[in-house]
C-alpha cells in the first residue's frame, strides 16, 4: 500500500471510529447465521454478479467476505482486507468515497439506534480487478450489529453494474424504509429529503424489471392482474421520462432510485 492509500485508510478508520462510543463485544459468529436475513433487508436485485462482506467497524477491517468476490474482482476472500479494498478504488473516486463515508457516519450519529433498521446506504465506485481492469461496483449496506452506543458491524452487497453504468460520477443515496425519508443522488453537504417519485408498488415493479422478470411473473408474485402490471409500467415510464426498460434500468441505477 502506498502513502496516499495509507492516509485514505487512516482517514476512513477515523470516521468509522466515531460510531464506536463504548466498545464491547464484536463477534461475527452470529452474523454469519443471518446472511439471508440481511440480503432480504437490502431488497437485493439481480443485475450482475455480486459478493457480500461483513465489515468490522471496531477495527476498521473486513471481517468476512463471500467466495463470489473471486468471480467479481479476482481476489480470494483471504486477500480481501480494508487495505486492499481501499487501494483498488479508482484514483478519481477515492476522495468521493471518503466524502460519502463522512456523510454516512454523520447521518448515523444523528439518529437513534432504533432507526438503524430503516435505512440502507447505496453508492457506486470503480474497483480495480486483479487483472488490472476497472469494474463499476454498486455498494449497498445496512447496519447489522449495534446497541444504543455502538455500531459493531455493517453488512454489504457489492454488485457489478459495469454493463449498466460504465461512465459518470458515483451516485450516493440514503434510502428510507417503511415511511422513513429518502435522500437520492446526494450532492451537497446538507441532506435534503427527496420527493418520492414512485409508489411502493411501482418500486416493486421497477425492481422486477431490473431483475428481468416478465409481466406475468410480476403479476403472479404481486397478486395483481397482468393488465394492472402493464398500467403500472406505463406510469413508471412516464414518471421516469424514459421510453424503454433498458433506459429505466440505467436511469434507476445512475440516480439511485432503487
Amino acid at each position: 500500500m502506498n502513502d496516499k492509500d495509507e492516509k485514505l485508510l487512516l482517514s476512513a478508520r477515523k470516521l468509522w471510529k466515531t460510531l464506536i462510543h463504548n466498545h464491547a463485544n464484536d463477534s461475527t459468529e452470529i452474523l454469519l447465521e443471518r446472511i439471508d436475513q440481511y440480503k432480504k433487508m437490502l431488497n437485493i436485485f439481480q443485475v450482475g454478479d455480486y459478493y457480500y462482506l461483513i465489515f468490522n467497524l471496531v477495527n476498521g477491517d473486513v471481517a468476512n467476505v463471500s467466495a463470489e468476490v473471486q468471480t467479481v474482482l479476482g481476489y480470494t476472500p483471504a486477500e480481501m482486507d480494508s487495505g486492499l479494498l481501499l487501494s483498488i478504488i479508482h484514483p478519481d473516486d477515492k476522495g468521493i468515497f471518503l466524502g460519502i463515508e463522512d456523510k454516512i457516519t454523520k447521518f448515523l450519529n444523528s439518529i437513534t439506534a432504533s432507526e438503524f433498521p430503516f435505512y440502507k446506504f447505496q453508492y457506486d465506485v470503480r474497483l480495480k480487478t486483479k487483472d488490472n481492469n476497472y469494474k463499476r461496483i454498486l455498494v449497498q449496506y445496512i447496519m447489522a450489529d449495534y446497541d444504543e452506543e455502538n455500531i459493531y458491524h455493517s453488512f454489504h452487497l457489492h454488485t457489478d453494474i459495469t454493463h449498466i453504468k460504465r461512465d459518470g460520477e458515483p451516485c450516493f443515496s440514503i434510502i428510507g424504509i417503511d415511511g422513513r425519508p429518502s435522500f437520492y443522488n446526494i450532492k451537497g453537504l446538507n441532506l435534503q429529503k427527496s420527493y418520492d417519485l414512485f409508489t411502493r408498488r411501482e418500486r416493486d415493479i421497477i425492481k422486477g424489471i431490473i431483475e428481468g422478470k416478465s409481466t406475468q411473473k410480476l403479476a403472479d408474485e404481486l397478486f395483481i392482474s397482468f393488465h394492472t402490471v402493464n398500467a403500472h409500467k406505463r406510469n413508471i415510464m412516464e414518471k421516469a421520462e424514459v421510453k424503454s426498460a433498458l433506459e429505466l434500468v440505467s436511469k434507476s441505477i445512475k440516480l439511485g432510485w432503487i
